[in-house]
């Protein structure tokens, strides 16, 4: 089997206005697919952020049913270069950092969290990698 990477990532999301001003307007993440109360999907490169109401995904029977509450976690990769540069533009849209490591290479990576309270966190490349 030779599985390439991760090409859809859910949050379970019950707001998906909200999401739409953060993840589009914020994040400026192109808006791919929208109805209203069922879902929001947002294009990041070559994958998707799908964004599922999960009072209506819960009860789906195909694709089948899928649903999650409480905080979720995602990270979003930046090139090394950028990572300040992404942080501090986060910074002037009024998104407040909640914390921020630094990994054992000594890379840092920040947290932040959606209007619902998913925790996000952006990395820079190379984070992964030894």
């Amino acid at each position: 089997m030779k599985i390439s990477h991760i090409k859809e990532t859910c949050l379970y999301i019950i707001n998906l206005e909200s999401a739409i001003t953060f993840y589009n307007e914020i994040l400026e993440f192109p808006l791919y697919d929208y109805k209203e109360g069922r879902h929001a999907f947002f294009k990041i490169g070559d994958t998707m952020l799908l964004c599922f109401n999960p009072e209506h995904s819960k009860l789906k029977k195909s694709p089948p049913a899928h649903y999650a509450h409480g905080k979720q976690h995602i990270a979003f990769e930046v090139p090394l270069p950028g990572y300040q540069r992404t942080k501090n533009l986060l910074l002037s849209k009024g998104v407040v950092i909640i914390d921020e490591t630094t990994w054992k290479n000594n890379l840092k990576s920040f947290y932040f969290q959606d209007p619902e309270g998913n925790v996000l966190e952006i990395v820079p490349s190379g984070i992964w990698e030894k």
